[in-house]
């Protein structure tokens, strides 16, 4: 039994998604304000203690108009159901998996429907109006002057939804949507455990004094473990320090009782007591649980018999402490929560924070085995999802590929602010039919970051990869233009030529404008061996036969392809072309780079042909050189010309529009990035 899928509307920057989960660990990425926060925020709205609340903040930008044009239906006169029916709300829609031989304990509930082969559950959430309030929510404005009306109208919304809206939850049959049936808030609640573990974990901040974090879970541990579903040792555990505090009480009763009675002779200079005065005793009362949270110190073991507290041990090392203790503290909670809950949802925000990048890959390999474990200490189960959001590639990159859930914020139809497309890769890439199995391994062992970035530029090899970062500087000093793509976040991807093909699908999939940077590979007709361009008739580059669909193109059309054939979608295609009309051209990056720049290498002066053969001769000699003569350009001799083909590449790829272009904060949300502020938590 698992949370098969969420469908969300007007929510924030989710205005109208649906989200797919793994029956395992589903990771969530995507650039900071594409809506990761939303979703966590929204989970622990539903599946918190008690009828979710929601305010005008909360709906989707696009989604205001919505409260003016249900006023204009009422002034026009129109009936109660169509003035209702456009004013917005919010809709979340949870849809359960379950096999037909569960014990569906919590869940029976809400499945309502007679179909013997349905495993579906749908449980309706909406916050909108309550019934019967049209008339109080727009009580106090009048059908006159109605268009005056519009900003004061606007102020008071936020009242007007506070007031007048409430959150409703019902089950209903996936097979006939008008069957259904209203659920208590306390029946969703008992469905679904959750827990949060998130970004802002506060274990840096020890500006103050020592901030013990671990002990303060200890303290959630032993509540756990005074239940009386909790595990038999345990309960032991926990009895055995209860009868420890108890005998500490006791002692000091006794003795501060003995104290205070050699103070009485003291007392009686005062006439205390007197006849009527009772006799004071002492009773000590310790709380356990306080005592664990306010006075037991998580140390680790030092040498000589000195310990060492906790903030003095590095921070990756306490996050993931954390991390396993809140785990540890989520499964003893399910495993003793009553009624007992059907299935676990925890959310780990950025586990990424303090760890190194090997230590993030092996976090979120384990993950799923580290329910396993816990679950088979206790000869027991643990029915858990991990939803873990992440800026890390590390991260992303090792996780399943299919687990993956790609969030990216674009620009709303109406024109109103931003909202958030997602993108699973797991459907996406499998019905393009991409090799995916290349892709991850691929991803993993380059440690890519396409799955954050802005814009991406697939390259040969190591002398783009060393060049590139001083081209695009170099663009961008020469034009005079506000829009610099050294200020854009950049994914450069080396793939050679042989494989940037493999990419195209995934890049289109994920709307990310993408320059692919490759050589031109030319080859003679008869022995199919590399050769001058002048002397070749055909390519040996699969990206380039791959971008115009025919494995057999000549040259001469490769030459005469225009502007319009080099752009596909969010992607475009460079490769050399001569430096002016009627040049000479070049099949490789260094060849280009040297009829860029004939000052530095002494081909001034001579014929287009004699220039041709001399660069070809001067590329065969770099041979297996090549990092030698890009870090040469890129660090000692840096006054040169950037290559026709890349410079007019690199300016298309600066131009284009994306949301990093358009500026983050154009939604109105803070640019700065999520974080736990309600600045970025309303976004």
């Amino acid at each position: 039994m698992h949370l098969q899928k969420i469908a969300i509307k007007n929510f924030r920057l989710l205005k109208d998604v649906e989200l797919f989960f793994e029956p395992k660990t589903t990771v969530v990425v995507g650039r900071n304000n594409s809506g990761k926060t939303s979703l966590t925020e929204l989970f622990r709205r539903l599946l918190g203690d008690r009828r979710p609340t929601f305010r005008l903040e909360d709906f989707s930008t696009a989604a205001h108009q919505g409260f003016w044009n249900a006023f204009l239906l009422k002034c026009e006169g129109r009936e109660e159901a169509d003035v209702r029916g456009a004013l917005p709300r919010i809709e979340i829609n949870l849809t359960v998996s379950y096999a037909s031989d569960s014990d569906f304990g919590q869940l029976s509930e809400f499945i309502i429907d007679l179909n013997p082969d349905c495993t579906e559950a749908l449980i309706e959430i909406k916050y909108e109006l309550r019934d019967g309030e049209v008339d109080s929510f727009f009580g106090d404005l009048e059908c006159v002057d109605v268009e005056e009306q519009r900003a004061s109208f606007y102020k008071s919304l936020s009242d007007r939804v506070k007031k007048s809206y409430t959150s409703n939850v019902r089950a209903v049959d996936p097979n006939d949507p008008t069957n259904d049936k209203p659920i208590e808030w306390s029946q969703l609640h008992a469905l679904v455990q959750t827990g949060f573990i998130h970004a802002q974990r506060g274990l840096d901040d020890t500006t103050d004094k020592d901030i013990d974090f671990l002990g303060v879970i200890l303290e959630r541990l032993l509540q756990s473990a005074m239940s009386e579903l909790a595990d038999p040792k345990d309960q032991q555990t926990a009895q055995l320090l209860q009868k420890a505090v108890q005998e500490m009480q006791e002692g000091l009763d006794s003795g501060f009782n003995k104290q205070l009675k050699e103070l009485f002779p003291a007392f009686s200079l005062f006439g205390y007591p007197g006849l009527t005065d009772p006799r004071l005793l002492t009773q000590t009362t310790l709380d356990i649980q306080r005592l664990l949270k306010n006075h037991t110190r998580v140390q680790y073991e030092g040498s000589g018999g000195i310990n060492f507290p906790e903030t003095y041990n590095g921070l990756g090392v306490r996050n993931l402490i954390y991390i396993l203790l809140r785990l540890l503290e989520f499964f003893k909670n399910f495993r003793t929560a009553t009624p007992a809950p059907s299935f676990c949802l925890i959310f780990i925000e950025e586990p990424e924070v303090h760890l190194h990048p090997q230590m993030q890959e092996v976090f979120i390999a384990e993950l799923g085995r580290i329910a396993d474990v816990l679950a088979a200490q206790f000869n027991s189960s643990w029915p858990v999802q991990f939803i873990v959001t992440t800026h890390s590639s590390h991260l992303a990159n090792r996780a399943n590929f299919d687990g993956i859930r790609y969030f990216k914020a674009t620009p709303s139809v109406s024109g109103s602010g931003f909202v958030t497309v997602i993108k699973d890769l797991h459907q996406g890439l499998s019905a393009s039919g991409t090799d995916r199995e290349f892709l991850h391994k691929y991803m993993t062992l380059t440690r890519c970051d396409l799955l954050f970035a802005d814009k991406a530029a697939l390259i040969e090899g190591t002398s783009e990869r060393l060049l590139l970062p001083i081209m695009i500087q170099k663009v961008d000093e020469e034009d005079s233009t506000d829009i610099k793509l050294s200020t854009q976040y950049i994914s450069i991807v080396e793939v050679g030529g042989a494989y940037a093909h493999l990419f195209f699908d995934l890049v289109t999939f994920l709307e990310l404008p993408t320059l692919i940077i490759t050589d031109l590979d030319s080859i003679d007709a008869t022995t199919r061996k590399a050769c001058k361009v002048s002397a070749g008739a055909y390519t040996s580059n699969a990206c380039i036969t791959s971008w115009f669909s025919d494995s057999n193109i000549d040259l001469n059309s490769i030459g005469n392809k225009v502007e319009i054939d080099r752009v596909k979608g969010s992607c475009r295609l460079a490769y050399q072309i001569p430096e002016s009309e009627g040049a000479c051209c070049a099949r490789s990056l260094e060849g280009a780079f040297m009829l860029a720049n004939p000052n530095l290498f002494d081909l001034d002066g001579m014929s287009e042909e004699q220039k041709e053969t001399e660069v070809w001769e001067n590329t065969n000699q770099i041979g297996r050189k090549k990092t030698e003569f890009a870090l040469r350009y890129a660090i000692e001799e840096t006054d040169w010309k950037v290559p026709r083909y890349v410079g007019e590449g690199l300016r298309w790829l600066r131009d284009v529009q994306t949301r990093a272009d358009l500026g983050e904060s154009a939604s109105g949300e803070s640019a700065s990035g999520e974080s736990a502020s309600e600045t970025d938590e309303r976004r």
